[in-house]
């Protein structure tokens, strides 16, 4: 028999428990939790930037990966509600005005940036698979004029068309790229990690 919770939630996993558990906002920290694992992004103290923060789960991720002396920034459309430590700061508002609230901040450049963005699905695959493309080059872009000599970028993307072609821009800014999918990535999922290592 399905406990409660399960009929609540029928995207409720194997993750989802692990999550509540672990005291994790949302079950996508194990993506990133991966992504750290085999790729040694996130180094102690390091400025992180998160594209797409809420609900929280990857600021948790990073702060206790890079520690008390890191400085994490995330922003996202969607307040995130959760208790996060001093050294977190979350913007609630669009990636567009993302310069002017940094500005404000006093953070400019970051060691990491990470993007797990994603479009309001359509159910139209292409029309999906392009917004996709528009928020990976967002991110992109903020890396470019954020990100230090030597950082570290991670963003997702649904695969389609325009892949190789992103996949490209990221190679020529980065000293080196892979693509990544999770384990944890839901099996009816698209979605990869397109990662650059040490910006040139």
């Amino acid at each position: 028999m399905k406990s409660a919770n399960q009929k609540k939630n029928p995207w409720a996993d194997h993750y989802t428990r692990q999550a509540k558990k672990d005291s994790f906002a949302a079950r996508s920290v194990y993506k990133l939790q991966e992504i750290q694992k085999k790729h040694r992004i996130l180094g102690w103290g390091a400025r992180v930037l998160d594209l797409g923060c809420a609900p929280g789960s990857w600021l948790q991720f990073a702060v206790r990966t890079a520690g008390p002396g890191s400085r994490i920034v995330g922003i996202d459309l969607v307040p995130v509600t959760i208790r996060l430590p001093g050294n977190v700061s979350v913007i609630t508002g669009d990636v567009a005005d993302l310069e002017r609230h940094l500005t404000e901040l006093g953070r400019t450049r970051f060691d990491v940036v990470l993007s797990d963005m994603a479009p309001a699905t359509s159910g139209n695959r292409h029309v999906d698979e392009a917004r996709s493309v528009g928020l990976c080059e967002a991110a992109l872009d903020i890396a470019d004029k954020t990100l230090v000599p030597g950082g570290s970028f991670a963003c997702k993307i649904f695969q389609g068309g325009d892949f190789k072609a992103f996949t490209d821009a990221v190679k020529r800014r980065f000293h080196r790229q892979v693509s990544f999918r999770p384990q944890s990535t839901r099996k009816a999922s698209r979605e990869v990690f397109v990662i650059g290592l040490s910006k040139k």
